[in-house]
């Protein structure tokens, strides 16, 4: 699968990596027009056009400048939101009781699929050996409104060795923002350090 990836932040570099060890391509979308070394970098438009599936990792504050430019290039692809709505101390960016981030942006995107995923996960354990907790693989939640989308998605992370689980529609990406809220909480108010991570556990009759 030819991967765009907009932004070469810490979550960018991480899922990039892990990308192109599933032997996905792998092609950076950086306005400065370098990326991570040893990889691929072009200009946003550019990095997009030919790509199966495009991951936005930037701040999501960064988003309203950057996605409208970007919006016809972007038409019917898969565009998986891995950003969190947050202030520049990490607290939560409050956008109001009925929406949520990746629902600002899929209005940003109106006929992109935008697909929610990888935003409950810490940069630090984007990892093939820190996501093994144990023989058990990190959870990574989906939401989407579509359907081919969401399960594509869902195959992309479980090539870079995550536990997908779809939620539901996009709409249900305020809780997803919430759980990020939440784990951000833990890992600096409380001391618990960014090694941690979600595994969601199902028990099936």
């Amino acid at each position: 699968m030819r991967v765009a990836i907009l932004g070469a932040g810490s979550v960018g570099t991480k899922l990039g990596a892990l990308a192109r060890a599933a032997g996905h391509d792998v092609v950076f979308g950086v306005r400065s027009g370098s990326g991570p070394v040893d990889y691929q970098a072009a200009r946003p438009e550019q990095a997009v056009a030919n790509a199966d599936l495009v991951v936005l990792a930037v701040p999501f504050t960064a988003c309203p400048e950057l996605l409208p430019p970007l919006a016809k290039g972007l038409d019917g692809k898969i565009v998986v939101d891995a950003t969190n709505p947050l202030n520049s101390d990490w607290s939560p960016l409050l956008l109001g009781e009925t929406t949520s981030g990746a629902q600002v942006i899929s209005a940003l995107l109106p006929r992109a699929l935008v697909v929610k995923a990888f935003n409950t996960v810490f940069a630090d354990i984007m990892t093939t050996e820190r996501l093994d907790r144990a023989g058990r693989r990190v959870t990574a939640f989906i939401a989407s409104d579509d359907e081919a989308a969401r399960l594509a998605v869902a195959r992309f992370a479980e090539s870079l060795g995550f536990a997908p689980q779809f939620v539901g529609g996009l709409a249900l990406s305020r809780f997803l923002e919430g759980m990020a809220h939440l784990n951000i909480a833990i890992a600096l108010g409380q001391s618990g350090g960014t090694n941690s991570a979600f595994l969601y556990d199902q028990v099936k009759d």
